[in-house]
């Protein structure tokens, strides 16, 4: 009886062994032929579509600073850096005195003398702090970044007069609105950041967004390490600006280009804008 218990319990032999090993081998090997395609491409659609929001990201980030720009006061440089002065607020100055009341206002600019007050007939949506920029009818950016037209606050304050809003001090000499301009606009540039330049460092990979508390006659676009980091694994790059031509040029039209690569996988972008640059 133990005997036959005994010999009933039989094992596999090496023959089976190395067969089954064999089988399993073939149908994994076809599995993986089958699978392992359909893996990498879901792989490669996630990483193209992770390139793809990191660059769309950047791009709309550029032109938000765009849109809200001194009018004409953008240039590029080399195709991969772009420069803006970016504005924080604006409004309407009192363009003649106003006789409407008793005693006339004189606070008020126009082309023939510079001042250092004027009346503001708009509200704020961020009211201008001490050392802010005012900039006038800007009509190229080879004023704006001259500092021609631009006045430096020195205080901005609820007007004491019925018929305006706020009544901005300047320092210095003052400010004049420029030769047959009649648009009696202006915009506040933040004194922390008169100047935002995107530079693209294709040897580093990096686009960063660089901010300068002052105004530059010549382009600045060398890459700063501690600026803000925007996109990276930039392989290449390029920015276009043309302003319509015309002697008001009202309007400009801004193409960027980015293209992003990573884990083998790379993601051309573009994306244009139109440009307010109605002074």
């Amino acid at each position: 009886m133990t005997q036959s218990f005994i010999k009933s319990q039989r094992g596999f032999s090496l023959v089976e062994l190395i067969v089954v090993i064999v089988l399993i081998g073939i149908l994994g090997g076809i599995f993986a032929m089958q699978v392992l395609p359909a893996l990498r491409a879901y792989l490669a659609v996630g990483q193209r579509a992770a390139l793809t929001g990191q660059a769309d990201t950047a791009l709309r980030r550029i032109v938000a600073d765009v849109r809200r720009a001194v009018p004409n006061s953008l240039r590029v440089s080399g195709n991969q850096c772009l420069e803006l002065v970016p504005s924080s607020d604006g409004g309407r100055y009192r363009s003649d005195q106003d006789y409407s009341t008793a005693t006339a206002s004189s606070d008020f600019l126009d082309e023939t003398t510079k001042k250092t007050r004027f009346d503001v007939l708009t509200r704020w949506n961020k009211q201008p702090s001490e050392n802010d920029r005012i900039v006038i009818g800007n009509q190229n950016a080879n004023d704006v970044h001259n500092e021609r037209n631009v006045g430096v606050v020195q205080s901005a304050v609820l007007s004491s007069t019925p018929v305006a809003a706020y009544s901005i001090t300047l320092k210095g000499t003052g400010v004049r609105a420029p030769d047959n301009y009649t648009g009696a606009r202006f915009s506040v540039v933040p004194s922390a950041e008169q100047t935002v330049a995107y530079v693209c460092d294709i040897s580093a990979g990096t686009l960063r967004r660089v901010t300068y508390p002052s105004l530059s006659p010549a382009p600045r676009c060398a890459t700063a390490g501690n600026a803000a980091l925007v996109a990276t694994g930039v392989t290449a790059c390029n920015f276009v600006y043309a302003a319509n031509q015309g002697a008001t040029q009202q309007s400009g039209f801004v193409q960027l280009q980015l293209t992003l690569s990573g884990k083998g996988e790379s993601v051309p972008l573009t994306l244009g804008a139109h440009v307010d640059n109605t002074p």
